[in-house]
């Protein structure tokens, strides 16, 4: 008996236990009982003295349940590895962004003690010349007046001296000895008296100050904005009907809104935002984006081929909800023959779009490019030559093509502005690479340089190229908004037109070393010191002579003339380094002379102007006076899309044919 006493907190049922036969399958509720069933709806494993229990339950065998569970929890398993490297891609992204981010404001902080240090230089020059500038006026003032009181006071003290003197000789006898005195004093007094002193002052004492401070100090209150938006893709969405189809040669336009995480519409603009419309072997077709300034934007674009296409819309690099989309793209139906004076109406009505610029100009942009009468078809090769040829071709010949899709040596996606150096050198945006490729004149590849980010000395969009002559390369980088300056070995300088740019397009170099900048999204060209420092500006968006609508590159003549490429209105424009309009030529259309958005541009020896004209895929010369001369034929192997263009140094033409994903060489005969 004493064997089976037991301490005051054990129980009865704890000794069962223990005298039990161990095992696994224990039934958790009947001591000393195995759980061999497993009921399905109380999830919990029964013996047989459960089974009353759980009455009409549906029961399995228990090792039936034990390895579903394990199945179950396998799977569970799996299904969260799965998810791990998702997890872990996304945290890797977000410390990304958060440390881009931060570098972002490194380097904000930098432009803003930079800029205060340049305001804080400039007020105190400015105060010196004017302190400078008082005593110089002061100085002047004084020495006039200085010089009549020192007159003046000689003049009075002679004059008194006299009267004093002969005060003295008149109190005296008057006799024959002081007779030739008193002559003497007569004639010095008269003298005197006659005596043409300026008693009129010369000078005035007006010295005043205007400081003009109010409208200084409202510039300072609002000098400077930090620029942010709380969009994000995946809550960010687009509308429209050139989401899905459009038609050859007519302005497509998609809308873009953007949300916040929660999915709150942003009210504000300035959210960085990519668009790109590419065929299924990855050629580019290009567009412009349009930003309303109210959360919303406009991506506007013309395909000049039919067929199946995709439309990426990217925001902050990544794409957002449906992104990509697929667009079939087709012909204008050609059951209706449009006559030259309707088509302007009908078109206009139909496809132009809001925000790019006057109505006047939004008709013209929806304007047919080409209309071509019932059954006209073109002919491919026609995409490298005009339609009509009412000169004969300057017989110039392909040397050479380097590229293909790829992000190799070599290979290119979307390149865009090219660049050639007097020192035989070939250099290539290349856009979506995020990079700058450099060849020989023969086409040799020699380096390349660039670093995606959105940081001093990154490249996020690369667009325009050129080659300064301290040898320095100049890029345009649209999406970081600033234009980067980088050794020739591809090191990287400073940066300008930070906080002042949009989206910088093509750059070029004057002949005083200044960096000219085309803003396309501003519709507004700069001129900037290598230095940074803005020397003027000019354009604004619209249809006029001094306007634009998404400018692309820039070339300078010999007379210092800067020629910009007018992408939506179709056109020309040569300009005094001060902004005023010398010459505009060009019209919408494809016969000789006429454009379908003009791209890349360069000026020979001779003053002749050589034009990409994108949407007609060929490349025309004109004369400085713009007149049309001819065309470099290209039908050998046809242009799609061309970009940037530029003469080598040994005088070829260089021209990136985006859509093809290559640069092509071509014989130019001057």
């Amino acid at each position: 008996m004493e064997a089976h006493q037991h301490s005051p907190d054990s129980s009865s049922e704890e000794c069962t236990v223990l005298e039990a036969p161990p095992g696994k399958n224990a039934c958790p509720q009947h001591a000393g009982k195995v759980a061999d069933l497993y009921c399905s709806a109380c999830e919990c494993p029964l013996c047989e003295d459960c089974v009353s229990d759980h009455g009409e339950h549906p029961t399995v065998p228990l090792s039936q349940a034990l390895e579903q569970h394990r199945t179950e929890l396998q799977e569970s398993l799996s299904t969260a590895q799965n998810r791990l490297p998702q997890i872990s891609d996304a945290l890797s992204f977000v410390k990304e962004i958060l440390q881009q981010l931060t570098s972002q404001r490194a380097s904000i902080e930098e432009d803003i003690q930079s800029s205060f240090e340049d305001l804080h230089k400039q007020l105190d020059v400015r105060k010196s010349v004017l302190l400078m500038e008082l005593e110089v006026t002061y100085g002047l003032k004084q020495k006039v007046l200085q010089a009549q009181v020192d007159n003046l006071a000689r003049g009075e003290g002679d004059m008194v001296t006299s009267c004093t003197q002969t005060e003295e000789a008149l109190a005296g006898e008057a006799c024959v000895a002081s007779l030739q005195v008193e002559r003497e004093l007569q004639e010095r007094l008269r003298e005197l008296a006659g005596l043409g002193l300026p008693c009129q002052p010369e000078e005035n004492d007006q010295l005043d100050l205007i400081m003009e401070t109010d409208g200084l100090r409202k510039s300072i209150h609002n000098l400077g904005t930090i620029v942010t938006t709380s969009a994000v893709a995946s809550q960010s969405e687009a509308m429209g009907a050139g989401l899905e189809q459009c038609i050859v040669g007519h302005p497509a336009s998609v809308t873009i809104v953007t949300r916040d995480k929660s999915g709150g519409a942003c009210k504000s603009g300035n959210a960085i935002l990519s668009a790109e419309v590419f065929t299924p072997d990855g050629s580019i077709v290009d567009g412009e984006i349009l930003d309303h300034k109210n959360g919303t934007y406009e991506f506007v674009y013309i395909v000049p081929k039919e067929g199946d296409f995709s439309l990426a819309l990217r925001l902050y690099d990544q794409h957002i909800k449906g992104s990509p989309f697929k667009l079939t793209v087709s012909k204008a139906s050609e059951a209706v023959e449009v006559s030259p004076s309707t088509t302007t109406a009908t078109n206009s009505a139909a496809y132009a779009t809001p925000s790019t610029g006057s109505s006047e100009g939004a008709k013209r942009r929806g304007k047919s490019p080409g209309q071509k009468k019932k059954g006209s078809k073109r002919a491919s090769s026609a995409l490298g030559t005009p339609r009509r040829k009412t000169q004969n071709p300057i017989e110039d010949d392909l040397i050479f093509r380097i590229g293909t899709k790829g992000r190799n040596k070599g290979e290119f996606t979307n390149l865009q502005g090219v660049a050639a150096s007097s020192t035989g050198r070939i250099l290539i945006a290349d856009s979506n690479n995020q990079c700058v490729q450099v060849f020989s004149n023969e086409g040799e590849f020699k380096s390349r340089f660039g670093v995606r980010g959105r940081s001093p000395g990154q490249l996020q969009r690369p667009t325009g190229v050129a080659v300064h002559p301290s040898g320095d390369i100049i890029i345009a980088d649209y999406d970081n908004k600033w234009v980067s300056i980088f050794t020739c070995e591809g090191k990287f300088k400073a940066k300008l037109g930070s906080g002042r740019l949009m989206g910088p397009k093509g750059v070029s170099v004057d002949q005083n070393g200044h960096v000219i900048v085309v803003d396309n999204k501003a519709c507004t060209v700069f001129i900037f010191q290598l230095t940074g420092k803005l020397i003027t500006k000019f354009g604004s968006r619209g249809n006029g002579d001094k306007q634009f609508a998404g400018p692309h590159f820039a070339a300078v003549n010999k007379n210092n003339e800067i020629i910009i490429t007018d992408f939506h209105n179709h056109s020309v424009k040569v300009f005094t380094p001060e902004g005023e309009l010398v010459l505009k030529f060009g019209s919408n259309g494809e016969g000789n002379g006429q454009f379908n958005a003009p791209t890349g541009v360069a000026v020979d020896n001779n003053g002749n102007i050589i034009v990409a004209d994108w949407g007609n895929s060929r490349i025309q010369v004109f004369d400085g006076s713009g007149s049309f001369l001819s065309y470099i034929n290209t039908s050998a192997d046809p242009l799609y899309g061309p970009q940037g263009l530029a003469l080598t140094s040994d005088g070829h033409v260089v021209v990136a044919d985006s859509g093809n994903h290559c640069f092509k060489v071509y014989r130019y005969l001057q």
